[in-house]
């Protein structure tokens, strides 16, 4: 029976009935092991099949040759031993109703030639790319046909796993360099004219398609339009594709546009928070309807929300809708859908933390959901509790009391959450002080309507006090209290400084002449900063870090540079803030270089310190002694998802824990973290 609902009808992509209209596009987690799909990574695509999803596409930007070394966790499908651990991959996929596809590559100069086998990377013409930094080396004549043979055999061996099909990635890698005049500079048969610059992609869909037969599928994901001065355009970019689809070869076209060989081009490839919706989608509905019906077209960008994804496809955008960051976010959600349950959808706030994070730490984690890649060790749904029914108090209203309060309701305990502002959300709301970072909230109100779902009571306005909690006679309690801006660093004058906290709550407002100095790297001095700049004060920021916000990731922080460029903020590396005085009506910040040992100073107006947060547990420690566990932690116990049966007083009244910044200044994730592993075995 066909579906009301347009995201849940069938799609037929030759011999493949997809089940709807939803797909997790190809991206690389660093789930691999040894360049492997292995456990984490078969349970991570897993988990998306249980929810629902219709097609899962995996090893983005898998790489077919040795001299294509991994830039961040790819699949190595030059190897034969990959093909078992795909078809155990494919198979538990298939288990759920859900087709699996792979992507594959060659980087060419996407990558280091400082790692894997240090070999000369490739690329049409010997132009470097700023983000990896790599001097690749013209193509010669053996290289095209060993790379055309490689592409053809590592094909095969996705068709040897039993996957559904391929998809040929052809945007900032080698295949699309050979059509972008921004790259392609050769005047041989590779180059010059269209057809010259599409020979090397023709022949590699031939020698594929050869491989694997005219009944496997083969598809590309392929920039249309580069977006960049003297690159690929968008008249060339459709007649490549008009031309690449005449072959008859090809069965799907998944659109991109834009560039990705500098972080600002990534930033609008993959656009995060603060951007438009779906950005994209009007050109791939455009690039649909020109190409004729008779092209399955698919895209994915910043589509994060079902509303904008059931829009493409019944407005006949799309064929099939990539929800890829969605689906990290919450790996469910088709499955929420169908069951008339669309408003429990864990959103995609757009943070970047995930992609950001396969680039800087090494894996891809979502910023509010800590079970998406930890699928053997934590739930996505949290099962009721098999023991007694428990009053749980937890402390504070921020992402870890609010995840503690959840996740402890779905257990079955009944949960009383005490916060002392007027609204939860704790530190979030100070991160949305910039209007582009309001969908922060997500991560707030999507924790709060669950916990109402589940009947946990609130009460706010409450500085909680030790009395406050006995009187509630609770079995456990949950300390989720947070921080407070660490100042005590300063040698002197402390008591002269602001704090990043001051200003991002509106308490104190920017003054003329502003000197920022940030110890943490991280988006809180970088949101200060822009908060105080675009309050008209000439600012100078300074950190004692050899470069820009290392904790803010590729995606992320090309809106902070914009800004600050914008704006004339001067940026000082290599300073340490030791001390400030007043001067009259002025202070002094002294700065310690300890490279040139050697103090300097600045004369402003004010002073604003962002250096992370120092524990609020007061609350804590009164209540320590008193408690069973002598709010002890069994990390063992922890980290195996099993209860805390710590006993340090027999005489104790409640369990005691603390969580998030309560322990230590962290990020969110560690802060939800922190609650989903302690308490979903409560």
């Amino acid at each position: 029976m066909p579906s009301a609902d347009p995201l849940l009808e069938p799609y037929r992509l030759r011999h493949l009935v997809l089940r709807n209209r939803v797909m997790s596009t190809s991206h690389e987690p660093f789930y691999s092991e040894d360049g492997m799909p292995k456990e984490r990574y078969r349970l991570y695509h897993v988990e998306k099949a249980k929810g629902g999803i219709a097609l899962t596409m995996i090893g983005g930007s898998s790489i077919v040759d040795r001299d294509s070394p991994p830039a961040f966790g790819n699949l190595h499908l030059y190897k034969d031993e990959i093909v078992p651990w795909l078809r155990e991959l494919a198979d538990a996929v298939h288990e759920h109703g859900c087709a699996v596809m792979c992507q594959i590559t060659h980087l060419g100069r996407r990558s280091s030639h400082y790692t894997g086998d240090w070999l000369p990377l490739i690329w049409p013409s010997p132009v470097r790319e700023a983000s990896h930094r790599c001097w690749p080396k013209a193509m010669e004549d053996f290289d095209f046909a060993r790379v055309i043979r490689a592409y053809a055999a590592a094909a095969e061996r996705c068709r040897a796993a039993g996957l559904d099909g391929i998809e040929i990635e052809a945007y900032g890698h080698l295949l699309d360099a050979f059509w972008s005049p921004a790259w392609n500079r050769r005047d041989d048969e590779w180059g010059g004219s269209l057809d010259n610059r599409m020979r090397f992609s023709l022949r590699v869909v031939d020698a594929i398609r050869q491989a694997v037969g005219p009944d496997f599928i083969v598809g590309i994901r392929m920039v249309v339009d580069e977006q960049l001065e003297g690159g690929l355009g968008r008249a060339e970019g459709l007649e490549i594709a008009r031309r690449l689809f005449a072959t008859g070869k090809l069965d799907f076209l998944n659109v991109i546009r834009g560039h990705i060989d500098t972080d600002a081009g990534l930033a609008q490839v993959i656009p995060n928070m603060g951007t438009p919706a779906a950005p994209h989608l009007a050109f791939a509905g455009e690039v649909k309807r020109l190409l004729g019906t008779h092209v399955p077209v698919f895209h994915a960008a910043r589509i994060n929300d079902v509303a904008t994804a059931r829009f493409a496809v019944r407005e006949g955008l799309l064929d099939m809708v990539g929800m890829t960051r969605a689906h990290i976010a919450d790996p469910h959600i088709v499955a929420k859908i169908r069951r008339g349950e669309e408003h429990r959808i864990r959103p995609c706030v757009g943070a970047g933390y995930c992609i950001d994070r396969i680039y800087g730490e090494g894996e891809a984690l979502c910023i509010h959901n800590p079970a998406t890649g930890r699928e053997k060790s934590l739930p996505h749904v949290i099962p009721l509790s098999e023991g007694p029914r428990q009053r749980v108090v937890v402390v504070g209203a921020g992402p870890a009391g609010l995840e503690a309060a959840r996740v402890s309701a779905e257990r079955g305990h009944e949960v009383i959450v005490l916060e002392a502002a007027s609204d939860p959300g704790g530190q979030i709301r100070l991160s949305m002080a910039l209007d582009r970072r309001l969908e922060l909230v997500g991560i707030v109100d999507w924790r709060v309507g669950e916990c109402e779902r589940l009947g946990v009571e609130f009460r706010y306005n409450l500085l909680a006090d030790a009395e406050d909690v006995r009187a509630l006679e609770p079995d456990i309690v949950v300390v989720a209290t947070g921080g407070l801006p660490h100042t005590a660093f300063l040698h002197e004058g402390a008591e002269y400084v602001t704090t990043s906290w001051d200003i991002l709550s509106g308490s104190v407002k920017p003054a003329d002449q502003v000197l920022l100095f940030d110890d943490n790297g991280a988006h809180p001095g970088l949101v200060t900063a822009e908060v105080i700049a675009r309050a008209g004060a000439q600012l100078e920021y300074v950190t004692p870090e050899r470069m820009f916000a290392p904790l803010v990731g590729g995606t992320n922080y090309p809106a902070y540079v914009d800004a600050f460029t914008r704006y004339g903020v001067r940026v000082t590396l290599f300073e340490r803030l030791v001390r400030v005085r007043r001067q009259g009506n002025k202070l002094e910040a002294e700065l310690w270089n300890e490279f040139a040992r050697r103090h300097s100073t600045r004369l402003v107006d004010q002073v604003v310190v962002e250096y992370g947060t120092l524990p609020n547990d007061s609350l804590y420690f009164a209540l320590k002694a008193e408690s069973i566990n002598g709010g002890e932690v069994d990390y063992a116990a922890l980290l195996a998802g099993r209860p805390q049966r710590v006993v340090r007083n027999p005489e104790g009244r409640f369990r005691l824990y603390r969580i998030g910044d309560a322990v230590a200044s962290r990020n969110i994730h560690a802060a939800i973290l922190d609650a989903l592993r302690l308490c979903m075995a409560f």
